[in-house]
């Protein structure tokens, strides 16, 4: 049976949600920027023990909205060789992870930036980001947590991106695991946004456990019912709200601007549509469909299904959220994980 998780919710209001036994199986994390997967465990009535993060701007806002049992500040791969280890982290029911993915995202260059080191926001180190993923696998077959779950982007679906899926497949066989692969939609499952993603689940191969079967019906949320029409301020001053006037609602600003290159990550939203997905890089916009200005926290914090009340320090929220797996995502698919494997 579904559950219904709810998109608008306060830390303030506790774990789980509404409805949820907590039974407390434990959760890590790593790539945890934000927390999104972490609320996400914990609105499903998980322990959510902490885990690893590289940013060092990110990582005290990860401790101030969370305040974690364990939280290391470091690449995985230094995390992953470290001899000093909790015992905790060896009898984990879940390791979660979202290895960073732009280099197989549809927005960027894909093949062109596979294996070529770059300076990137995270931990503003020079690294490959295509091989995270096999630290992380590497990780999980050091711990053998029950159930792992990864986290990416659509495009590893697409075209010579597939070659990495059965590679990560293979790593996975190779660790003792059974995997399944998904495709889920935000949009189906309680949140107000587009937003596709692939999960990778391996189940550990002695548990025989069947596969899971997932299904997400739920109704659309359109951002009428997310717009906060009190806030009338205009916020930007630029050429994007000159062409904010002449856009059509749910369009990119490329369709209107002269400069088409400069506008394709500005978007603005339609009152009878799922807002779109929310992009982190730096230059992207979300505006709103009929007042003169940029989405506004609360929102983003709707749209991303994060906690209204979080905390975001000097972090844009967008930033933030655009990084993060929708908590709502993560509850849902961390439930039925718990419904049909660890429950029965």
């Amino acid at each position: 049976m579904e559950h219904k998780f709810p998109y608008k919710w306060f830390l303030k209001d506790g774990f789980p949600a509404k409805g949820i036994e907590k039974h407390n199986l434990k959760v890590f994390g790593t790539f945890i920027c934000g927390g999104g997967s972490s609320f996400g465990y914990k609105l499903a009535g998980y322990n959510h023990l902490g885990g690893v993060e590289i940013d060092k701007q990110i990582a005290p806002i990860y401790k101030l909205n969370h305040n974690p049992k364990y939280l290391y500040n470091e690449d995985i791969r230094d995390f992953r060789v470290r001899e000093d280890l909790p015992e905790e982290l060896f009898e984990l029911d879940i390791l979660d992870g979202s290895p960073p993915c732009s280099v197989f995202s549809l927005a960027g260059k894909r093949e062109e930036g596979w294996g070529v080191e770059k300076t990137f926001r995270e931990g503003q180190a020079k690294q490959s980001l295509d091989d995270l993923f096999f630290e992380y696998i590497a990780l999980a077959k050091r711990l053998q947590p029950k159930v792992v779950i990864a986290e990416n982007v659509k495009g590893m679906l697409i075209g010579n991106a597939k070659i990495y899926c059965k590679k990560i497949k293979e790593a996975f066989i190779d660790a003792g695991y059974e995997v399944q692969l998904f495709l889920l939609n935000a949009a189906t499952m309680g949140v107000p946004q587009k937003r596709e993603r692939v999960f990778f689940v391996a189940r550990r191969k002695d548990l025989k456990w069947p596969e899971l079967k997932l299904c997400f019906n739920e109704k659309p949320i359109v951002f009428s019912e997310i717009s906060d029409e009190g806030d009338k301020i205009l916020k930007v001053n630029t050429e994007g709200a000159d062409l904010w006037k002449i856009c059509k609602q749910g369009r990119d600003f490329s369709s209107v601007a002269k400069n088409k290159n400069s506008y394709f990550s500005h978007k603005k939203m339609a009152d009878n549509e799922t807002p779109c997905t929310i992009v982190a890089a730096q230059g992207s916009c979300s505006w709103h469909s009929t007042i003169q200005r940029l989405l506004n926290k609360n929102e983003l914090c709707q749209i991303g299904s994060y906690p209204l009340d979080y905390n975001f320090g000097t972090l844009q929220p967008k930033y933030l959220i655009g990084m993060s797996v929708p908590p709502v995502v993560m509850a849902q698919l961390s439930h039925q994980i718990y419904l049909q494997w660890f429950k029965k």
